[in-house]
């Protein structure tokens, strides 16, 4: 049965960054200055775009491996909670509710994955840590 929930947990850790790792990647080059003009029309300040590439970038490859898997599945959920009120609460705007909603969603698995851990596929079960 162990070996079925590590195998779970790996497949679950390989699906849910890609997400992050292509939008953290698509930030770094070209996309770096129109995403800066997006999130300070938004209200979110510039200098915050280097942060959240290392989150989106860095903790998507950091989950992908197992690397420090409890401590950033938390950070990652709670940073998928505020850009879904930050960017995606206004329902006015037809998209907004559904990304609202995938936001919410993608954060709820993130906290699952905070509380089982890495499984044992994983940089932390190799290290023994339990981050």
């Amino acid at each position: 049965m162990k070996k079925l929930e590590d195998t779970g947990l790996l497949i679950a850790r390989i699906m849910m960054p890609i997400l992050f790792i292509v939008a953290g990647y698509g930030k770094m080059g070209a996309g770096y200055a129109g995403t800066q003009q997006y999130m300070q029309a938004m209200g979110v300040p510039g200098f915050m775009l280097p942060l959240t590439i290392l989150l989106e970038f860095g903790g998507g490859l950091a989950i992908l491996f197992g690397f420090l898997t409890r401590t950033t599945a938390l950070i990652t959920a709670i940073f998928t909670v505020l850009t879904a009120l930050l960017f995606h609460s206004n329902f006015a705007e037809g998209v907004n509710q559904m990304m609202f909603m995938k936001n919410f969603s993608i954060a709820g698995g993130f906290l699952v994955l905070s509380v089982a851990g890495p499984g044992g596929f994983s940089l932390d079960r190799l290290l023994n840590k339990k981050w």
